[in-house]
């Protein structure tokens, strides 16, 4: 089923199941790159779903084709820039990359292959992430004369600890798959056959849940995470009494006395 949203020219939006939005980058010409028109588009999308987080309750962002996630920054576009287009495209990177990071709902990365700078960068702004196990990661801006900034010196080394990170950062080599998967970038391997199948099954559990309590609860994790342990405590509490009087939570309630399946409406 295809969405009314956009249009955009880089994307390809599907509704599988209610609730649960695919998001395609379609450029698999250039391995889904990242142009300043798909960079619009991203933030554009996701300033959608910060605005209307009722319409949708899961993401899962995958490359179009079998061979890229997303190779990072079109460098084609960006050889014949000057410093001044560089830094205003770059100004749009920031915060297509903040609506990502933002996003109130749960967005699941399908790593169809290589993800590579800006690519890898969006899988670590996602949630977590399913990969085949052909793909590959990398941030290698080092190698060009510039450094990750798309979040990946930060988020990185939160997913995978400091030295790792600083490892992969500094040498601007390529990492596999099964490595994300050890060392906790990746949740699940899966044949290429399955990726979308297993994504899109974690998908419609979590879009089955109380669509209230799945935001509130990534709220006080992504804002916790970054606080102290007595304060991130204390957030988590106001994140919880915000859901007490709900439709959802007393339907909840009513559902498990009554041992019958919730209908959850997001009020």
């Amino acid at each position: 089923m295809t969405i009314a949203l956009g249009p955009y020219d880089t994307l390809d939006l599907e509704q599988p199941s209610p609730g649960v939005l695919i998001v395609r980058l379609n450029r698999p010409e250039v391995r889904n790159a990242l142009s300043t028109r798909s960079c619009q588009d991203l933030l554009d999308l996701f300033a959608r779903f910060g605005a209307e987080p009722e319409r949708w309750r899961c993401v899962v962002l995958t490359g179009a084709g079998d061979k890229a996630f997303c190779a990072g920054m079109d460098l084609k576009e960006r050889r014949d820039m000057t410093d001044e287009d560089w830094n205003r495209q770059h100004l749009l990177v920031e915060r297509m990359m903040l609506a990502v990071l933002d996003c109130p709902l749960p967005v699941i990365a399908a790593v169809n292959g290589a993800a590579y700078a800006g690519g890898c960068e969006l899988v670590a702004l996602c949630d977590f992430a399913y990969a085949v196990p052909a793909a590959r990661f990398a941030l290698t801006e080092v190698t060009i004369g510039i450094m990750p900034g798309g979040g990946g010196t930060q988020t990185l080394q939160r997913r995978i600890g400091y030295a790792r990170a600083a490892e992969i950062i500094l040498t601007g080599l390529p990492f596999s798959a099964g490595e994300a998967h050890e060392w906790g970038l990746v949740n699940r391997l899966c044949t290429p056959e399955t990726l979308m199948d297993e994504a899109l099954a974690t998908a419609r559990v979590i879009a089955a849940n109380a669509p209230l309590s799945v935001r509130q609860a990534k709220r006080a994790m992504s804002f916790g995470g970054r606080m102290d342990l007595r304060s991130a405590l204390f957030f988590e509490v106001d994140a919880y009494n915000r859901l007490v009087a709900t439709e959802d939570r007393r339907e909840g309630i009513d559902a498990f006395n009554e041992k019958r399946p919730p209908v959850f409406r997001g009020r």
